[in-house]
């Protein structure tokens, strides 16, 4: 069974993440989506919230867990069995910074394979900072979030 990681802070999960996820569910037996935590970090929303947010945007997906961890990634996946890491990459300054962590992580495991695959050109450009920067300023991030997602729901919570 291939078992593979998609982690990153998803802060917040977009429609971005989810088509590199779809893809992954073509080449993976199964998948989890690895939110990460870093204290030093903090983040828009809350590791809670991300959960809830990656939980509503693929709930029609078969295959998929979620869990938080932190520290190493390929830690976390030598604990949950997996053997590759997904990174989805938008652009060229994408995949070389994600090749430099990708060669360093084999370095250290080299029973983990990091997998590059690319977003379609109709989301290059989504990013978790350009949702963000669309909330933080009013704005309706609802376009680059996964259909059906009521964000504001989970805004009004926050209080």
């Amino acid at each position: 069974m291939k078992r593979a990681v998609f982690p990153g802070s998803f802060d917040p999960f977009t429609i971005g993440h989810l088509d590199v996820l779809k893809s992954s569910l073509r080449l993976f037996d199964s998948v989890v989506i690895a939110v990460g935590y870093n204290l030093q970090k903090g983040g828009y929303f809350s590791v809670e919230e991300r959960i809830e947010i990656i939980r509503q945007s693929v709930a029609h997906l078969k295959h998929v867990e979620i869990e938080s961890y932190s520290g190493m990634t390929i830690d976390f996946c030598n604990k949950t069995g997996a053997e590759f890491i997904i990174r989805g990459v938008r652009s060229t300054t994408d995949f070389d910074f994600e090749r430099v962590i990708a060669q360093a992580n084999t370095k250290m495991s080299p029973n983990i394979q990091t997998v590059f695959i690319p977003s379609s050109p109709e989301y290059s450009f989504i990013s978790s900072t350009v949702v963000r920067d669309v909330l933080v300023n009013g704005g309706d991030a609802g376009i680059f979030l996964t259909p059906g997602l009521d964000i504001s729901a989970l805004l009004k919570k926050r209080g």
